[in-house]
């Protein structure tokens, strides 16, 4: 078994972790990211937007996780939030929750895109189904910790949990012996079909670019990440259960995520029809990229200077002063030349 822990130190007192679940989500965060920006590129948008709009998505995310993972346990029926708030916020930070962080990191998203003129539908298209392979590899990080596995199983790929990690369902060893129990490994099925989901939306985005809508890519990620939780909450014997029934508040959530998708997924190919889906466009919007004032006042700056030099140039041409053409002497003038020579000459003997 691999320790969660990486390193740890005390810092003016309070105990500092560096965790592998830790790592591996954040891992998981910047290679959904790279994917992202390169896909947002693939439609023509400015895809360092993307980075500064992730920032704040995943800040948000977290919060939401965080919240919702507190709102999920107190529902279920634990009161340990509730005698101790402090505890939500209080370090080691034990508990996220995947539905709080979609909601609250698509919620920033949103606001952040539309505050700064950019089409919601281009880049929703771009992240939610990259979100399927930054989920595959945060179960990696719960396979690390020993936790969201299923109930026993007489499967062969079953898997062995220690006694201190167990639930107090699977606590009594006489039932459950550590030697011979073994227990489904739903991370790893949520993992895998997460990552076959992925591959299945590239393949039919690149197979129909050419007829994709806004919003289509989007619904076939509601449809995936919905209907995949509902079949591993039949393995998540953690979830709080509504009454004495099968059915979890999470199983809920992803099956009106399934739902929804669906009727998107109709609406955008033409086989639905929905008044609120009226004036829903076509293509995606790209936003022009804009120079900087000072870029712009630079340039025009230039150009006037190159203008100012060709037109002084010009004047120099015109006004600089022709070289004067000597004309050839006449016959006359040099036949009058050699007399005055020869005159001249011969006045000179004489004396």
């Amino acid at each position: 078994m691999i320790d969660p822990v990486i390193f740890s130190f005390k810092l003016f007192g309070a105990q500092i972790e560096l965790t592998w679940y830790g790592v591996i989500v954040m891992l998981g965060v910047v290679i959904g990211a790279w994917f992202a920006e390169r896909e947002v590129r693939r439609r023509g948008e400015n895809g360092e937007v993307l980075v500064d709009a992730m920032i704040w998505a995943v800040i948000g995310g977290i919060l939401g996780a965080r919240l919702w993972y507190v709102a999920n346990a107190t529902v279920g029926g634990s009161r340990a939030y509730i005698e101790d708030p402090m505890a939500i916020i209080r370090p080691p930070i034990a508990g996220l929750h995947f539905f709080g962080g979609l909601l609250f990191g698509a919620l920033v998203l949103f606001i952040y895109l539309k505050r700064n003129g950019y089409d919601v539908w281009l880049f929703f298209d771009a992240i939610a189904p990259v979100t399927l392979i930054g989920q595959a590899f945060g179960r990696l990080g719960n396979f690390i910790n020993q936790e969201l596995y299923g109930p026993p199983t007489k499967l062969p790929w079953g898997i062995s949990i220690p006694a201190d990690h167990r639930l107090p369902e699977f606590a009594d060893l006489s039932l459950y012996p550590v030697e011979t129990t073994r227990f489904h490994p739903t991370f790893a099925y949520e993992a895998i079909l997460n990552v076959l989901a992925f591959l299945f939306i590239l393949w039919y985005s690149r197979q129909k670019e050419d007829e994709l809508k806004p919003g289509i890519l989007f619904s076939m990620w509601l449809i995936a990440a919905g209907f995949i939780r509902v079949f591993i909450e039949f393995f998540r014997p953690d979830q709080p259960r509504i009454g004495d029934s099968f059915v979890t508040t999470s199983m809920i959530v992803a099956f009106l995520m399934g739902v929804a998708g669906v009727v998107m997924f109709l609406v955008r190919n033409g086989k639905l029809q929905l008044s609120i889906a009226e004036g829903w466009a076509d293509e995606y919007q790209i936003k022009k990229a804009e120079k900087p004032a000072s870029t712009r006042s630079r340039s025009t700056s230039a150009a006037a200077q190159v203008e100012v030099e060709e037109d002084t140039d010009e004047l120099e041409e015109e006004s600089a002063p022709k070289p004067a053409r000597k004309k050839p002497a006449s016959k006359t003038t040099e036949k009058k030349s050699t007399t005055r020579k020869a005159t001249t000459t011969r006045k000179k003997k004489a004396e």
